[in-house]
């Protein structure tokens, strides 16, 4: 993978861990969480006119897609509400990319090399050890946290392929951000009505607005290094915004970090430097 590449994906996973971080520290987490989403559409909005259409092959990928990320973002504010983020988090994005590398032949028709695996393997290892500082988190937070696993490999999958197929991976993921509001907000205002929904909004719009910059923006990077580089490497990738998100917890949100997220970090680093030879 070109260092130029690695080091892109590697800012999406720490603007990634950011809006993580918002959605996490919110009051209303489903809330925050439709917020966030609104926002990268809002971001999405200004660029459209200037960018080439998907074009009608990336269609019913756009759709899936938005379908997918709806209940991605239902299923992050459902875990959050119930889980630490130091459990959720790690299964979520640990397991993600182990299928996402176990079917990527099969799906994608793409062969890795051993160094790729192994980077694989290692980085989703170091991330999955991090559930042992939370292990005592309950059934329900886990269960919550390794369906939402399924969903980010499925949107990987669709995304990925939708991008390559597309007229621009830039233009397809402002476009993919356009649908998912929609259906969250409609969600939003049938369970809970127009006025709670419109105090939030008005109280918190700012948290929407820089959670969407940085997810729009971290899964665009994304977008663009997978037409550049296998999906499945990516996606790995990606996943050490768990680092970011653990110097967030620390610094920021002043959580007490046990010795399971230090060797974590060193094990995720162990995996980026073989991928990185591979």
């Amino acid at each position: 993978m070109p260092l130029d590449v690695l080091l892109l994906v590697l800012l999406g996973a720490l603007l990634h861990a950011g809006w993580n971080a918002l959605v996490k520290s919110g009051a209303d987490k489903a809330l925050d969480a439709t917020l966030i989403a609104a926002g990268a559409a809002a971001c999405s909005l200004p660029f459209l006119p200037f960018l080439p259409m998907p074009g009608m092959v990336a269609l019913p990928f756009l759709v899936v897609s938005a379908i997918l990320q709806f209940t991605y973002f239902r299923l992050v504010a459902a875990a959050y509400t119930v889980g630490d983020i130091g459990l959720v988090y790690p299964i979520m994005r640990g397991v993600a990319p182990l299928i996402v590398a176990a079917s990527s032949n099969l799906f994608l028709g793409e062969t890795l090399s051993t160094a790729a695996m192994a980077g694989i393997a290692i980085i989703s290892a170091g991330i999955l050890t991090l559930a042992f500082e939370a292990r005592h988190g309950g059934r329900h937070p886990i269960l919550l946290a390794l369906a939402n696993a399924v969903v980010i490999a499925g949107y990987t999958f669709v995304d990925g392929v939708g991008a390559r197929l597309s007229t621009s991976a830039i233009s397809y993921t402002l476009w993919m951000s356009l649908l998912p509001p929609i259906l969250l907000f409609s969600w939003a205002l049938y369970r809970r009505g127009w006025t709670p929904v419109a105090a939030h909004v008005r109280g918190n719009w700012w948290r929407g607005l820089a959670g969407g910059a940085g997810s729009i923006l971290s899964y665009g990077l994304a977008l663009w290094a997978m037409t550049k580089a296998p999906v499945a490497i990516v996606a790995a990738l990606r996943e050490t915004s768990i680092l970011f998100a653990i110097v967030i917890s620390v610094f920021l949100l002043k959580e007490k970090a046990s010795i399971w997220r230090y060797v974590a970090g060193a094990v995720i680093a162990m995996g980026v430097l073989t991928m990185r030879i591979g």
